[in-house]
């Protein structure tokens, strides 16, 4: 009895206290990174950011400095303007129109491509005769230069074009269109020709998503005795979702830069008339082509402005449960 209120008493006044057990350390937590590590991370990371520097934000904050100032492009700034080519820009008709063409051009953009998208990605996704060969054909427009795609439909749906022509020998003549110069078409071409264009990114981007469902989910479906479509409503779309959204703000931002189709096909005149004009084309058609430096660097930056915008509104909105989840599961690793 006498040892062992010896040894408690020994244990509370703090002589013989035993020391915690040591917490053995996760082999997986990387460890603090010395002057070696991070030289390493300077050598590889280092010339990534100074390009980024070099041919983004310095870009950004020229064409920001520029934008407060009446300049031809030649020698220093010095006619400035304050805001006077900011007030100009949102007062302007022809950019008002630009941007709602832009605006046009995302909505249909999702509206078109996003379902055939889908439904050609899910045929492609189950096992047929020739699915390889389709593939490469489905996404073989995306990689054509846009040069080329633009010069060939200005060619092919010119009024006396190929595609006028075999309406004609095929006696659907009255079929024929001025499908680049009527206004009330020529936006309705430019999508047409848009989804042919990249509707292939899509498509392998999804396919891609369509990879990484268990196979086990529509067995399990399949014997509870749910129909395809069912399957495809409760489980494909739900877990193809993070793909959706990641392809919808990459085709926001593609549209709301659109400049190199329409400027081949349409030009930056024609554009305007045939109601394909873009904030792209007028930056170029009010800027550079009309001698203008500086009101063109103004609207570079309110369309970079707006981009960067939606971007932020889409990623907090959107896309925020797809990185909240990634960090999430980063961290219990």
């Amino acid at each position: 009895m006498s040892s062992t209120g010896d040894s408690d008493l020994a244990q509370h006044d703090g002589g013989g206290v035993t020391p915690p057990p040591s917490v053995p350390r996760d082999p997986r937590r990387p460890r603090g990174l010395g002057w070696a590590g991070r030289l390493e991370v300077l050598i590889m990371v280092g010339p990534a950011v100074l390009f980024f520097v070099g041919f983004v934000i310095l870009p950004v904050i020229m064409a920001a400095y520029y934008g407060f100032f009446r300049w031809s492009g030649f020698g220093p700034a010095t006619d400035f303007v304050g805001l006077q080519n900011y007030i100009v820009i949102f007062t302007d008709p022809n950019f008002q129109a630009a941007l709602l063409h832009n605006g046009f051009i995302v909505v249909m953009s999702l509206v078109l491509q996003g379902p055939l998208a889908i439904l050609l990605a899910l045929l492609l996704n189950r096992r047929m005769r020739g699915q390889s060969v389709i593939r490469v054909l489905i996404f073989v427009p995306y990689v054509i230069a846009e040069v080329v795609v633009g010069t060939g439909f200005s060619l092919l749906l010119a009024t006396n074009g190929a595609a006028n022509g075999a309406l004609e020998n095929l006696g659907l003549g009255f079929l024929r269109a001025d499908w680049l110069s009527d206004p009330s078409i020529a936006i309705w071409t430019l999508m047409a020709i848009l989804t042919w264009k990249y509707i292939g990114f899509a498509v392998i981007l999804f396919l891609a998503g369509l990879q990484g469902i268990p196979e086990e989910l529509y067995e399990a479906a399949a014997i509870d005795g749910a129909s395809y479509w069912q399957i495809q409503r409760r489980i494909t779309l739900p877990l193809l979702a993070p793909t959706l959204r990641i392809w919808a703000f990459l085709s926001i931002i593609g549209a709301l830069q659109l400049f190199d189709l329409v400027y081949i096909i349409w030009g930056q005149y024609v554009s305007s008339v045939a109601g394909t004009n873009t904030m792209a084309i007028y930056m170029v058609a009010t800027g550079r082509n009309s001698g203008n430096f500086g009101y063109g660097n103004a609207v570079a930056v309110v369309i970079f402005v707006i981009s960067m915008i939606v971007a932020l509104i889409y990623q907090r909105s959107i896309l925020r449960r797809d990185t909240a989840g990634a960090i999430t599961e980063r961290g219990a690793g």
